[in-house]
């Protein structure tokens, strides 16, 4: 036994044992920080503000499969929209500021290059499944001087399923849809996020052999608020009613939260949730009609305006092979700043004369690096729908200044009620205000 104990050759055995185990080990984690290109998906809520979700400190609503999410990856505290949902859609496909494109609400520059154009360039198959509003209709293509919008195949992607393209309709129960192939119609007894989701499981399993890309720009939870196949009188509903009560709210985050469910389920299924990267957000925040709780704090909604509640938005991102799980993030997030984050997770190259971006990729800090962090967001909010007038800001997490000169300590007034005196500023305030000053004069 001691012969043993004290044998050169025992010991040598177990010396390389330990190292083959830890060089294993390494490369384990080398992997996870350096994988092969994910497949990519993209949800975007229609008009979810950060409140709404449980995982967030939000209190009126379940959630559970969002909190799922947000623990298998990494919760973002701090991402911002534009107030209102075409700014923002065009702003995350194209990773431009509105003042450099935005032609008008509901339209999309046919001449802009988005997201899916470089992820189809790069190999990938290229979908778009829930809201377009892109295209515009004859009254918004008038306003913007008789220029029309972009339809999705004009935008890169290789296949649709979509509600308001070129009509309107119901995105609810018996949902207008145009679906690639298909001939454009009502689908009766039918409700649209199910119509969506069942579309979604399908091009999965299609598409499970090749990389893809997914952009789900969701019609939930937006108003009107009606009821969904899991309240009582959904049978009996008339979606021709223009009902739109707030109460039904909850009823649509419930069935936003479920259709998350269905699309991380359809991923494990088929073996794809280890190497998916997916993106959860939503383009503003939520309908003013609405009122949310955080324990003690009630938050109403103030989608079109630009204070915090009109503004900030959750986001979420998962990717099991690279992404830690359970990570909070506090870092700033613009909405330009999706598309560079994309073309990093799909490992394009970036050259100096390739797609031009706004934006500040976030790629790194989900794998764990921190040497790409913003320092501030900025809006030029231009919106031509309804009675909100054009604003431009920048903004810290704490500070926020307006080009008309308003400066609020958001931190503490989040509601923005008590304008800062230009007089009395401490000395922190007046530096950062300066550099807010900076961004806004270089953003012309």
């Amino acid at each position: 036994m001691r012969s043993q104990r004290h044998n050169p050759s025992i010991a040598k055995c177990w010396l390389l044992l330990v190292l083959l185990a830890v060089g294993f080990a390494v490369g384990c984690r080398a992997e996870r920080r350096a994988p092969e290109r994910p497949n990519i998906i993209l949800v975007m809520a229609d008009d979810l503000g950060y409140e709404t979700l449980q995982v967030n400190g939000g209190t009126s609503y379940q959630t559970p499969h969002l909190d799922a999410l947000a623990r298998s990856g990494m919760r973002f505290t701090h991402a911002y929209a534009t107030p209102l949902c075409t700014p923002s859609r065009v702003q995350l496909m194209t990773g431009r500021y509105s003042f450099r494109n935005y032609i008008g609400f509901g339209l999309l520059d046919p001449e802009e290059r988005t997201f899916a154009h470089h992820l189809q360039a790069a190999g990938y198959h290229t979908a778009v499944v829930g809201k377009w509003q892109l295209f515009g209709n004859e009254r918004q293509r008038a306003l913007a001087g008789g220029r029309a919008g972009a339809l999705p195949q004009q935008a890169g992607f290789d296949e649709y399923a979509l509600w308001q393209v070129e009509a309107r309709g119901s995105r609810y129960k018996d949902p207008y849809l145009e679906i690639v192939g298909q001939p454009p119609g009502v689908y009766s007894g039918r409700y649209g996020p199910d119509v969506f989701a069942e579309y979604i499981e399908r091009f999965l399993e299609r598409h499970r052999d090749e990389p893809f890309f997914l952009y789900y720009p969701m019609v939930l939870p937006h108003d009107p608020f009606q009821p969904t196949p899991d309240d009582p009188d959904f049978v009996t509903f008339d979606p021709g009613s223009g009902l739109n009560d707030p109460r039904f709210f909850a009823s649509h985050v419930a069935y936003l939260d479920d259709v998350i469910g269905r699309i991380v389920g359809q991923l494990e299924r088929l073996g794809l949730r280890e190497h998916t990267l997916l993106l959860f957000t939503a383009d503003n925040g939520t309908d003013r009609d609405v009122a949310s709780r955080m324990g003690d704090r009630v938050i109403q909604g103030e989608k079109g305006y630009t204070t915090e509640a009109g503004t900030h938005v959750p986001l979420i991102a998962s990717w099991p092979a690279a992404i830690e799980p359970g990570q909070v993030n506090d870092n700033l997030i613009d909405f330009t700043d999706f598309l560079p984050t994309l073309l990093d997770a799909a490992q394009l190259e970036r050259r100096r004369e390739g797609p031009t971006t706004d934006g500040l990729s976030f790629f790194p800090q989900l794998l764990g690096a921190a040497d790409t962090v913003r320092a501030w967001v900025f809006c030029h909010y231009a919106p031509n729908w309804g009675n909100f007038p054009d604003r431009r800001f920048a903004h810290t997490k704490a500070w926020k200044l307006y080009a008309d000169g308003s400066f609020y300590h958001i931190a503490e007034d989040p509601e923005e009620q008590r304008r800062l005196p230009d007089d009395g500023l401490t000395e922190e305030a007046r530096r950062i205000r300066q550099r807010l000053r900076g961004v806004l004069e270089r953003m012309r």
